[in-house]
């Protein structure tokens, strides 16, 4: 063996090293058994890499380095000066030409001495936010750690917060959601709890907690709430108030949806349920106690007239951006940001356009409201929205009379029904749909259907059939002819021939909130809630050729500490441009030959003025509306009866104005149309028409005469529903230029002349037709149009 041989042969571990073989030749390791060796030499590598004791050491490590870092910023960080007064500043408001529009400042806060306020009234808030105050050590690693996980993955915070904590962020930090400042609020916190006593912890939460309705601290929010000091709070109202704290604007009860009423009355009782677990709160004593319903909320000086109303507004934008980017963990958080101050918001509001809304809203209607005449004209609430389709800026904006004597905001405001106003997204829904009659018609706006009052629905589990408004009988009548003059028979079939669950798919696409509604025949005479703001830009994105329009009240935000960017109001295409097109095109029927004829089409300001619009007329004629547009502007008007003394509720616009009581009905087709008309055609600039693309509805020339249609039958009409389909396809209608004589009458200023059909009997149906409704048994409710 030579000496290279005896070399390798030391290297290989004193054996010969075997002789190295050609892959062809004869002995060689087969491929497949190489690459094994080769994996199973990898993997013990890895695991010998890997082993249960490096990975123990590693995380070891890294606790140890956590630790390390903890008490570094235990040791740097000090409890601050407090800066809760010292960084309130002016908003300043100013309409989208930059001219000002409002200025705010002065922060509602007076600090009350713990001692003054109730021992059990001091209590109700702990029981609300940490039952474990007077035992804890001020935080709670676990929910902070959550949060501070949450605020790494993006989501936000969500809890877990002591009241130690909690006063810290408010008085001594921020709202912002940062990794930074949750760790500061963690120090703060542990240092705070060592070196003050637990009741002064708890008189500086309260103290400088953001209650809503502008009050800062528990001595504002008992006068803003109950009109009373702190002192004199009772243990209900006390719980009321922590209560609020989680959800300050969702449970304000003055403007909480019913959903947010529900909320608070469960937090309400689960703040006094601790109560009495925690042996505060004698259990007989808390059975006896009843929800405390704040009173009516007083405007700030300076927001008298439309000018509160566009504030709040602007205020509510900035605040679902602030959490919608996560700047803000919720709503609360996000109006304490707000209401602190420094912030300069620009609106889209249109200067010039809203004095014309203004105006219009004057001339047309509350100039001839007399409540001291008669009762019922206290009871009418005016909103209005108007919305430019082609940028989603919201240029005009009504609210009521004056914010600081109605504080809701009517154009914002969800609680009252859009009735007929939702029979165009019934009709959109069929169409993006491609849906068809129970026959297997194809639904289009020549699509026979019979308009029999009170026909009920074939193809649904549940049982319904509506009248039609003054149980008016059409017979056999086209799509077109159905929404002309808003027969409900036809939509609610319509309704069902499309599929219920389609239609609400279809109108959350278009904007509105159908979130938690059932899908019941019920809903196509409009019976959930919406607003003036909400339906403006649902008809905005039919204005658009059905590209997403979300209506924007504010332009800019800007503020020295952070940074807002708004999305783009007009998204993309959420239904296709030929149906949005088509029930334009439809919906100008309804002007020119339909319910809103008297008040736009025979409008001498009109000047030619293509318009497509609803009109539309709740149950027991609480709320009434028209909302239309033209290719520029869109406006929704809407009517609200509201009760003018507590508790405000609902109540019928019947005789308002002088309109004939029992039958002078405030229809959509008066006074809302007539708002309409007064603003659009003053405001709508230069004369213009649709561009449309569609081959049908009232915008198309006709070829031949429509069929003729039985509008008001002498006999008894059928008591089944026609199911035979038409021999051929009817033809387009078109709009006639003769009135017809059994359109319901519209009102106008208060005359002699009464409705030649008296109203349906307004107790022949429940208030609320969208509660689920029995199978096989027809429901009747008493929507009108």
């Amino acid at each position: 063996m030579g000496r290279a041989d005896e070399r390798r042969a030391r290297q290989g571990g004193g054996r010969r090293a075997t002789p190295r073989r050609s892959p062809g030749t004869v002995g060689s390791a087969p491929a497949g058994t190489r690459a094994a060796a080769r994996g199973k030499s990898g993997k013990s590598g890895i695991r010998r890499f890997f082993t249960w004791k490096s990975v123990l050491g590693s995380l070891f490590g890294l606790v140890l380095l956590g630790m390390g870092a903890f008490v570094v910023m235990y040791m740097l960080i000090d409890i601050p000066a407090g800066n809760a007064t010292a960084q309130q500043q002016s908003n300043v408001y100013k309409y989208s030409d930059g001219s000002m529009l409002a200025r705010t400042g002065k922060l509602n806060r007076e600090n009350v001495d713990l001692a003054s306020i109730p021992k059990d009234v001091q209590r109700t808030f702990v029981a609300a936010e940490n039952k474990s105050f007077y035992t804890d050590s001020g935080v709670d690693l676990k929910g902070t750690t959550r949060g501070l996980l949450n605020t790494l993955s993006g989501k936000g915070a969500q809890g877990g917060s002591t009241i130690t904590q909690q006063y810290v962020k408010n008085y001594y930090l921020n709202q912002d959601q940062t990794v930074s400042r949750k760790l500061k609020e963690l120090v703060i916190s542990l240092k705070l709890d060592r070196q003050k006593s637990k009741d002064y912890i708890l008189a500086g939460y309260i103290n400088t907690s953001y209650y809503g309705r502008g009050a800062y601290g528990i001595q504002a929010a008992a006068q803003a709430y109950y009109r009373k000091d702190a002192k004199d709070l009772t243990v209900e109202e006390g719980a009321y108030l922590a209560a609020l704290l989680q959800a300050p604007n969702q449970y304000d009860w003055a403007i909480a949806s019913d959903t947010g009423k529900k909320l608070v009355q469960e937090r309400w009782n689960y703040v006094l349920n601790n109560m009495v677990e925690q042996h505060w709160l004698d259990a007989g004593k808390r059975q006896a106690m009843k929800f405390p319903v704040p009173k009516t909320p007083k405007a700030a000086p300076g927001m008298e007239g439309q000018t509160g109303y566009l504030v709040s507004a602007a205020n509510a934008a900035l605040e679902r951006q602030l959490v919608a980017q996560g700047t803000a963990s919720n709503l609360g958080d996000a109006e304490a940001m707000v209401t602190a101050g420094g912030w300069t918001i620009t609106v889209n509001i249109d200067k010039k356009k809203q004095t014309q809304l203004e105006q219009a809203v004057k001339d047309t209607l509350t100039s001839k409201l007399d409540p001291h005449k008669r009762p019922v004209d206290g009871d009418v609430q005016a909103g209005a929205a108007s919305v430019d389709p082609k940028t989603g800026k919201v240029v005009a904006l009504y609210g009521g009379e004056n914010y600081v004597k109605h504080y809701i905001n009517n154009a914002t405001r969800r609680d009252y029904q859009p009735a007929s106003t939702f029979k165009p997204l019934i009709l959109a829904a069929a169409l993006e749909e491609e849906a068809k009659t129970q026959d297997g018609r194809a639904i289009n706006p020549n699509t026979i259907y019979d308009g029999t009052s009170g026909r009920p629905v074939k193809g649904s589990e549940i049982g319904f059939a509506p009248p039609n408004e003054d149980d008016q009988n059409y017979g056999d009548i086209t799509v077109q002819t159905a929404m002309n003059k808003s027969v409900n028979s036809v939509f609610a079939q319509m309704g069902v021939d499309v599929g219920m669950d389609n239609v609400l798919k279809v109108a959350n696409s278009l904007g509105m909130d159908t979130k938690g509604l059932p899908a019941v025949p019920a809903q196509t005479l409009g019976t959930m809630g919406a607003s003036p703001l909400e339906m403006a830009g649902i008809y905005a994105t039919l204005d658009n050729h059905g590209r997403k329009v979300t209506p924007a009240v504010v332009k800019s935000a800007e503020h020295k500490d952070r940074t807002v960017t708004f999305p783009n109001p007009v998204g993309d295409e959420v239904i296709s441009r030929e149906a949005a097109d088509t029930v334009t095109s439809v919906l100008t029927g309804v002007v020119d030959d339909g319910t809103a004829r008297v008040s736009v089409r025979d409008n001498p300001a009109r000047n030619g003025q293509q318009v497509a619009g609803k009109t539309g007329t709740s149950d027991n004629n609480k709320s009434a509306w028209f909302t239309g547009y033209t290719p520029d502007l869109v406006t929704s008007v809407g009517l609200f009866g509201e009760g003018a003394n507590p508790p405000h509720k609902q109540v019928t616009l019947t005789g308002a104005t002088g309109l004939l009581p029992g039958k002078g009905r405030v229809n959509g087709g008066g006074y809302p149309a007539q708002i309409w008309a007064a603003y659009t055609f003053g405001a709508m600039g230069e004369v213009s028409k649709f561009d449309l693309e569609t081959t049908q509805g009232a915008a198309v020339q006709p070829t031949t005469q429509p069929p003729t249609i039985t509008q008001s039958p002498t006999t008894e009409p059928p008591t089944t529903p026609a199911t035979q389909s038409p021999t051929s396809e009817p033809p387009t209608h078109t709009p006639s230029s003769s009135t017809p004589t059994t359109e319901p009458p519209t009102e106008q200023t208060p005359t002699t002349e009464a409705p030649t059909t008296p109203e349906t009997s307004p107790t022949s149906t429940p208030d609320n037709p969208t509660d689920p409704l029995k199978p096989n048994k027809p429901n009747k409710p008493n929507n009108k149009e």
